[in-house]
């Protein structure tokens, strides 16, 4: 069917896509501008009877139309009636009735007293600035006979507005809303990955002080793996302004949690837009990121099985097969196997040699990439089939036991946060024991993973143990695929939750670590006593250091200066990260022999085949106009390491 309407599109745009060529352009022949008008009869209102215009909001109109048009049959026959038709199979829904309608009234335009009302310009506008994204994405270009400066009147000139019919409609028809969130409109459906990019992209435009898309790269099948950033300073990081992510739709057919961060990405923009204080102190003083979908791929195959024929694995992995939650390098084992070590470090553990010749998916590839570039402090990842909030470890500290409590370092910050969660959640934190088998109504909804069920390769270690970002697992419910019905009654239990988690980032600790000149120091430690898991400072020297309440004795430490220490108290209701600086002095630099001893080397930059095959621009050339050959992404290792690389491997060169 969309092929058909696509070939059907290509034949109009041959022969109508640009304005007719006319001596006399039809609009200004309607206002009587031409020396050669094709008619003298006055201009009469008739009744509108354009099927494709039947809820246009009135049912009197005139012809010669804007366009020209001088009958209803002309007016039907004609190319820009059919393609408004195209466009509705194009989008599939999106922006499709915003554009027929006002597009019915430039085609139909109302009537009264044999005289015509012009649609506005001002919401020409608004939907041109609304929709020209969503167009985009099928790559079309904008409508000519939608032209905001040639068809359309200014609110002085006694305009109508053609959407307010259905803006009056949406109102009506509008879930009972609480008294917080009055003029917020979201329409609880699900999205198609098309639709998904053109509300994220329209959202940005339309909230472009404070938020902006950005691609982290794209899935197996070459779908956009888009976020969506919202601060007060888009698109820049700020000094001691925590970055905060969410994530969702990970497993494909788990399509909860995707829903939740759309409808979550409209009510931010909206909210804030609204004058919503907390929804502004929320977006002024953290920079938060959000990928709706993670596994595009995935959901695409389970989509299209749809709510009640889609099973509990149709669709799970990505287009590789592979479980993405299982993808990522395994550091649990590295960080049991060395924990005992006094010398070994057991936070910002380097990715083993050995990840990069296994399988990595381009999704998990472009999420680590993201993880690593963002000073993140804290994460959480939507998924669905239980109601439970996880935390790490997800991998149990004895390989053999599958259900084996495994705490990390972190452990009392990692069960505030998921206590925030399931605590802001409608039910996920009751006693009851309707619920998903009621495996969790003990632990009032919050469990540690590896006591869970163990697994490795998990996205929630990987964060912890590489980096300095905090993640947890969210599982939203025990359908992972629900009904439309169910979207509603879903945000409601879960929106307050997800506002409580993104502002849990504003606690612990915060500050900057400077020389005594006020330079800021790129890679500084900051270590608390008795918790063997250390931060590092931002490119500007901030940091950020979750904490529970009470006394804490920090340290600051970096190579080639003096190490400093404080101590300090957070208070049980402290509702802000305190402030903590460091200024140290530059020391003579001695050798470490913990440098020999465990040398801590990262193999990224010297494993990375996403970048070297699908690097942009042209081909690099040689002499004589013959394409140079790339050396494999492997190369450089045994380079390096002047160990010779295996016959099997030289025989793929």
């Amino acid at each position: 069917m969309l092929f058909g309407l696509l070939g059907l599109f290509l034949a109009l745009t041959k022969s109508c896509w640009c304005a007719p060529q006319q001596t006399c352009h039809p609009g200004d022949q309607f206002l009587g501008r031409c020396s050669n008008t094709l008619t003298e009869e006055k201009p009469t209102c008739t009744e509108l009877h354009l099927s494709y215009c039947h809820d246009v909001g009135y049912s009197r109109t005139i012809f010669p139309n804007i366009l020209g048009h001088r009958t209803r049959i002309e007016a039907e026959s004609g190319a820009e009636y059919l393609l408004l038709s195209v466009i509705h199979g194009l989008l599939k829904g999106e922006c499709s009735p915003d554009m027929r309608l006002v597009g019915c009234s430039v085609l139909a335009s109302p009537c009264q007293d044999d005289k015509m009302i012009k649609p506005c310009r001002s919401t020409c506008e608004a939907l041109r600035r609304d929709c020209s994204h969503t167009l985009e994405a099928v790559d079309m270009a904008w409508p000519y006979f939608l032209d905001c400066d040639r068809f359309f009147a200014s609110d002085q000139e006694g305009c109508f507005d053609p959407l307010a019919a259905l803006k009056a409609k949406q109102e009506l028809s509008r879930p009972s809303l609480s008294a917080e969130e009055p003029s917020t409109i979201i329409q609880f459906t699900y999205s198609s990955n098309t639709q998904m990019y053109g509300l994220l992209k329209r959202t940005a435009a339309k909230c472009s002080h404070i938020s902006q898309v950005y691609s982290i790269g794209r899935s197996t099948e070459g779908r956009d793996l888009l976020v969506i950033e919202f601060s007060n300073n888009p698109g820049q990081h700020e000094m001691v302004e925590p970055e905060v992510k969410l994530i969702g739709n990970m497993h494909g057919n788990e399509v909860l949690g995707r829903q939740l961060l759309i409808y979550l990405v409209q009510y931010l923009c909206s909210e804030y837009t609204l004058g919503n204080q907390r929804v502004q102190a929320l977006i002024n003083n953290t920079r938060i990121h959000i990928l709706a979908s993670m596994n595009p791929d995935g959901y695409e195959l389970a989509a299209a099985e749809g709510h009640l024929m889609n099973g509990w694995t149709n669709g799970r992995t990505n287009a590789q097969n592979i479980d993405l939650n299982r993808n990522f390098p395994d550091l649990t084992s590295v960080f049991y196997r060395n924990r005992r070590s006094r010398h070994y470090r057991t936070d910002h553990i380097p990715i083993p040699d050995a990840y990069w010749f296994g399988k990595v998916a381009p999704e998990t590839f472009a999420v680590m990439k993201w993880t690593r570039s963002l000073p993140f402090v804290q994460s959480a990842s939507l998924h669905g089939g239980e109601l439970v909030v996880s935390y790490p470890f997800d991998f149990s500290r004895h390989p053999h036991e599958e259900k084996m409590f495994s705490p990390t370092q972190d452990e009392r910050v990692f069960k505030q946060l998921a206590r925030t969660y399931a605590d802001a959640h409608a039910t996920m934190s009751n006693n009851d024991t309707d619920r998903c088998g009621a495996n969790f109504y003990r632990t009032r909804g919050i469990i540690n993973g590896a006591l869970w069920y163990s697994f490795a390769g998990g996205m929630s270690d990987f964060n912890y143990l590489h980096t300095n970002c905090l993640e947890i697992t969210v599982e939203l419910g025990c359908d992972k695929f629900p009904s439309e019905a169910e979207l509603y009654p879903e945000w409601k239990r879960n929106k307050e939750a997800l506002l409580s988690f993104l502002e849990s980032v504003h606690r612990g600790i915060k500050g900057v670590v400077k020389d005594v000149d006020g330079n800021g120091i790129k890679g500084a430690t900051i270590s608390v006593r008795g918790i063997r898991k250390d931060v590092t400072t931002a490119e500007s020297g901030d940091y950020w250091r979750l904490l529970s309440p009470g006394t804490h004795i920090l340290t600051a430490t970096a190579k080639g200066y003096s190490r400093v220490s404080k101590r300090v108290h957070l208070p049980n209701n402290m509702n802000k990260a305190g402030r903590v600086d460091f200024a140290l002095k530059k020391v003579p630099l001695e050798p470490d022999i913990d440098d020999h001893l465990f040398p801590i080397t990262d193999t990224w930059d010297r494993f990375d085949p996403y970048n070297q095959f699908g690097r942009d621009g042209e081909p690099d050339v040689a002499e004589g106009g013959i394409e140079r050959q790339e050396k494999p992404w492997w190369w450089s290792y045994f380079s390096q390491s002047g160990i010779a690389p295996p016959n099997w491997l030289l025989r793929n060169v």
